[in-house]
């Protein structure tokens, strides 16, 4: 199999091509950032290409964009996302599209060389290999997202602002409205995302928990 790496641990990208060498497979390249395994694969599209989600320049998706732009040009690749991380918003989109040929595992849940092997030869076969704590975040995620779609516009800015910490008072300011009209909005928050109205748990906190989940 001809692969190629996209991970910035220069440790574990080292450990990757050793042992996939060891295997019999082909590493055509093993590099450190998205642009550079996007570059690897234009040049000479390999079998499958391993992509962590977090590299530079930002740390934060870049490995999944990269993903995304490699389904998108190179259909005929598959790719392996390996990472510690589910990010939401590109795992949901590669959950959404054509997902023959594709993988995402999370790292510390590759109990064995073996699973990671067995992984990269049926995504190479075009099978589709998800961790399934990845789908289960992924549902957990649509569910919350649905919750949010039933909030109105007006709603949803009240929403949005108590997540980033305002009072009740100060959210009037904001919107222009008076404080009874941002409390008539937030209980129409709670009660449309199916919040306990018991004293033990605080609605606003739970509110906020489920907007930044989504």
């Amino acid at each position: 199999m001809r692969l190629m790496i996209a991970e910035d641990s220069a440790l574990l990208r080292e450990g990757l091509v050793h042992l996939l060498a060891d295997e019999g497979h082909e590493v055509a390249a093993a590099v450190g950032d998205a642009d550079a395994l996007l570059a690897a694969v234009a040049a000479g599209p390999p079998d499958v290409a391993v992509v962590d989600v977090r590299m530079p320049p930002r740390h934060t998706d870049e490995g999944l964009w990269a993903a995304l732009r490699l389904r998108a040009e190179h259909p005929r690749v598959g790719v392996l996302v390996l990472s510690q991380y589910v990010e939401p918003r590109y795992a949901a989109e590669l959950l959404t599209a054509d997902t023959r040929g594709l993988g995402y595992l999370l790292k510390d849940r590759v109990a064995r060389v073996e699973e990671f092997l067995s992984a990269l030869e049926r995504v190479n076969e075009g099978e589709t290999v998800f961790d399934p704590e990845v789908v289960r975040r992924m549902l957990t995620r649509s569910r919350h997202a649905d919750e949010l779609g039933l909030l109105t516009d007006r709603e949803q800015a009240v929403l949005a602002l108590m997540a980033q910490g305002h009072t009740n008072t100060a959210i009037a300011g904001r919107l222009f409205v008076s404080t009874s009209a941002v409390e008539k909005y937030t209980n129409a928050v709670f009660d449309k995302l199916r919040l306990p109205r018991d004293s033990g748990t605080n609605r606003r906190v739970l509110a906020v928990l489920r907007f930044l989940g989504s």
